[in-house]
């Protein structure tokens, strides 16, 4: 009897409980428009819905380093006034180390590695920047191996060894003009720049690895007339930048240069682009574009944040890792994109009549 009586108020406490059970749901729902300008939830509610992930929270994800700029050395054997990577030291990491550090990167999400300098064929006769060319492509396997070089110290040997690890070549030329490219000191004992360009061209036809020009719109340069010689040496890419001030680098007291007699106005950089429209593989590239959508190694691996101007550089990736380092590069993943710094890099996907 009493189990019975026991069992029918449990049965009742139950059905009291669901009642109430849904008219706290009711009322929850009522006052879920409201709940955005209470200070504090409702006490005893949980709501356990998923919650779209914070915006700090997004904002605060390391950007992942897709394309990579590896400046290994600072040393040049030419002069160049704008130059915005100078010489300030002689170091370069041992190759073990920066192999080491690339392996970081790719863990990290590189796809794209770009060595630069100074001049990459300075160091060892090119064989560093070789081996580093090689290591990439045949033991990390990465889609795009690239070098921007001003091509006077590669030798025919060098495409012999390295070409077929090699996607991309970038010569720096500024003007068509030698007299223009002495005035920019573009140039080393009597060497004609622009004739080697052209050797350049051929070899990279032979070799199969595909041919860019690089350009910096300058004060001695921008009135000049391109259309013809970009077209006749057909690169997969001639990316224009406007000449760009960095303090410590190429301006102010501790710079190795000084650029201000080579900068432009935004409207004598767009009227040269303007002139050039008619070419199908310009890439410009303004000052605003250029200093946040690249991610800048130096030669000791620290990521390089130049939206204030300067070079500030992080920690180095090979004491702290990847995320930690590239939380302080400064780099503007959406204006990356935005500028078209993924492309079909690998030449294996350019189909290109070598």
């Amino acid at each position: 009897m009493q189990l019975a009586l026991l069992a029918r108020l449990l049965s009742v406490g139950r059905a009291v409980l669901a009642a109430l059970r849904g008219r706290l749901g009711a009322l929850c729902w009522s006052l879920a428009p409201l709940s955005l300008s209470l200070p504090l939830p409702l006490p005893g509610w949980r709501d356990s819905a998923p919650r779209p992930q914070r915006e700090q929270e997004w904002d605060d994800a390391p950007p992942t380093p897709t394309s990579v700029n590896y400046h290994f050395t600072r040393q040049c054997n030419y002069k160049c006034g704008f130059c915005f990577h100078t010489a300030k030291t002689s170091f370069v990491l041992p190759l073990e180390e920066a192999k080491r550090g690339l392996a970081m990167l790719k863990e990290g999400g590189m796809e794209k590695i770009n060595f630069s300098g100074g001049e990459p064929f300075l160091h060892d006769r090119g064989e560093f920047v070789g081996k580093l060319v090689q290591f990439c492509k045949q033991e990390l396997e990465l889609p795009s191996v690239s070098i921007v070089s001003n091509g006077s110290l590669i030798r025919k040997q060098w495409f012999e060894k390295y070409s077929e690890y090699l996607d991309i070549l970038a010569i720096s030329c500024d003007s068509f003009d030698e007299d223009v490219n002495i005035l920019i000191g573009r140039r080393q004992g009597k060497k004609n720049h622009v004739e080697n360009l052209h050797k350049l061209r051929q070899w990279c036809r032979e070799y199969a690895v595909a041919f860019k020009i690089n350009s910096v719109i300058n004060r001695f340069n921008v009135e000049e007339d391109m259309n013809e010689q970009i077209k006749a040496l057909n690169p997969v890419r001639w990316k224009v930048f406007q000449c760009l001030l960095i303090e410590g680098e190429n301006s102010g007291e501790d710079a190795l240069r000084e650029a201000e007699k080579f900068v432009i106005s935004d409207e004598d950089f767009d009227r040269f682009l303007d002139r050039h429209k008619d070419v199908s593989c310009l890439v410009p590239e303004s000052n605003q574009k250029m200093r946040d959508s690249y991610l800048i190694l130096d030669e000791y691996m620290r990521f390089l944040n130049c939206r204030n101007g300067r070079k500030e550089p992080s920690k180095s990736i090979l004491d702290v890792g990847v995320e930690a380092a590239i939380k302080f590069s400064g780099f503007d993943e959406k204006m990356f994109l935005k500028r078209g710094g993924k492309y079909v890099w690998s030449k294996a996907d350019m189909k290109l009549d070598w």
